[in-house]
Order: C-alpha cells, then sequence, then structure tokens
C-alpha cells in the first residue's frame, strides 16, 4: 500500500493534459427557436418530472434502505428527460459490460444531461461520487443522502483520502461506482484534466476501470447556456481496464489510460 503522504500528494494535482481545443468544433449560439422551446416547453416539463421522480423517490426512501428502488426510479427520470428533449441514445460497446461485476466507470463530463443519460442507459444499479457542496442543496441534497450516493470532500487533503476510502468501502460491498475525473464540466467541449481519484479507488479494490465517452450532450446543453438543442447523443463503453497486480502507485498512470482512451473516442465521434 502507497504510504499516505504519497497517496495525497498524487490524489491532490490533475496529471493528464487536455486536448487541443481547435480539435473541438465549437457550437453554434443557440437561435431564438431553440430559447422559446426551452423557456416555454422544455423547461416546465423537466422541472415538473424532476419534482415528481424526486417526491416518489423520497417517499421510497421511507422504506428502501439500499437505494435500489430509488435508483430504478432515477432511471424513470432520466428516460423522461431524454424523451422531453427530444435527444435519443445511442450505445456502443454493451458487449464491454458483459460478465463484469463491480467497477469503477470513469465519464467525461460535457454538461448537466450527461447525468440524465447514464441513469437512462446503464443497464445496472451504480452510485455516483459527487462533491459534498451538491448535499447542502434542499431537495438534492436529501435525495443524494436518502439514495446512498457518495460525497467528495476536497477541502483538504484528508477529507479527500476520506471520501476516496467511503468510495472504496461501497466497492467492496459490490456497488459499481460512477465518477466524472474532471471534477466538473467542460466549459468547451475539451476533456480536462483527470484527478487520479477514481483509478485510486479501482486500484485500492483491485476492479477494473471503465473508460465513459460522451458525445453530443455539449452541444444539446453547453455550460454556462440556457438553452436545449435537441439532437441525437452517444454514450460509448469502452473496455475494462484491468488492475490486477497493480497497486495504488499506479493511479496517475492509470489514470492516464483511461484519459487516453476518452479523449481519442470522442475526437473520433465528434469529427467523423
Amino acid at each position: 500500500m502507497t504510504p499516505p503522504q504519497r497517496e495525497t500528494v498524487a490524489l491532490s494535482r490533475s496529471t493528464t493534459t487536455p486536448i487541443s481545443p481547435a480539435a473541438i468544433p465549437a457550437p453554434r449560439p443557440p437561435g431564438l427557436t431553440a430559447r422559446w422551446l426551452t423557456w416555454l416547453v422544455f423547461d416546465p416539463l423537466i422541472a415538473l418530472a424532476t419534482a415528481l421522480f424526486g417526491c416518489l423517490s423520497l417517499l421510497t426512501s421511507l422504506w428502501d434502505r439500499t437505494g435500489r428502488q430509488q435508483h430504478a426510479i432515477a432511471r424513470l427520470w432520466a428516460r423522461t428527460l431524454l424523451r422531453i428533449t427530444l435527444s435519443p441514445v445511442t450505445v456502443l460497446g454493451a458487449e464491454n459490460l458483459h460478465g463484469l461485476g463491480t467497477a469503477v466507470f470513469a465519464s467525461n463530463h460535457l454538461s448537466y444531461m450527461d447525468t440524465p443519460v447514464l441513469f437512462a442507459k446503464l443497464p445496472f444499479q451504480f452510485r455516483i461520487l459527487a462533491k459534498q457542496s451538491l448535499w447542502k442543496i434542499p431537495f438534492v441534497g436529501w435525495y443524494l443522502n436518502r439514495s446512498g450516493q457518495v460525497a467528495v470532500d476536497q477541502s483538504t487533503a484528508r477529507t479527500s483520502i476520506s471520501s476516496l476510502s467511503r468510495g472504496a468501502a461501497a466497492l467492496k460491498a459490490g456497488t459499481p461506482l460512477l465518477v466524472f475525473p474532471e471534477g466538473g464540466r467542460t466549459p468547451d467541449g475539451r476533456t480536462g484534466s483527470f484527478l487520479p481519484g477514481a483509478a485510486f479507488m479501482a486500484l485500492r479494490v483491485q476492479v477494473p476501470l471503465v473508460p465513459l465517452t460522451l458525445v453530443g450532450t455539449h452541444e444539446l446543453l453547453p455550460m454556462h447556456t440556457y438553452a436545449l438543442r435537441p439532437r441525437p447523443l452517444l454514450l460509448i463503453i469502452g473496455r475494462p481496464i484491468p488492475t490486477a497486480g497493480l497497486t495504488t502507485r499506479d493511479a496517475e498512470s492509470l489514470s492516464q489510460q483511461a484519459f487516453t482512451t476518452i479523449t481519442e473516442t470522442y475526437l473520433q465521434h465528434t469529427t467523423s
């Protein structure tokens, strides 16, 4: 096991390099039609669906302490949002999930719509590693707490290690984890630098790290934009990266492998 000092240093910085901005075509600014459709149709329906399924999820949490029923409700919510926004999702590489078992899933983070895509299309129970600040938001925080999601506190090295230890405990219990290693949404479509926390947890529990590549959600709802532009979306499930025989000292190189796979896959499907 890597000494705590070394683990702290490795987990406190990004070690990957973003791809060239010129490689990602910038989405066109939303037109007037897109804005009016968002304000008058998409936003009200999304708010209604979120409130409805959110209340139902909180209700089921009164008797379901495992979070399984809440996850099923979240899948219905996610599928509803994708229908509302007229954005069908095609999944490539689903065969890579066959016989996989528990794993850490690392995805690029392009938009607020990433989470609905992943809930709607990943065909198994999982939990999300999310910023602890989200737990302070009324309703959202209640759902995250009662459904068993894992909070990440990166305010200090000690709390960061503690957060990842909770994630590792969930993996040991047989629960797959979904992580956005960039730590936040990309503002321009580029895959941002990865923090090695996802790789660290996979190595600590000796489970595979699976790269997930989302395509199209940035154009659907870019960061700092409040108009939806419906379009087909892609979720590409990469081949699991094995961790057998590796140690937490290999977190940076394993994180780089996932980063390279995701960025190359994203470029392939955005420029083809």
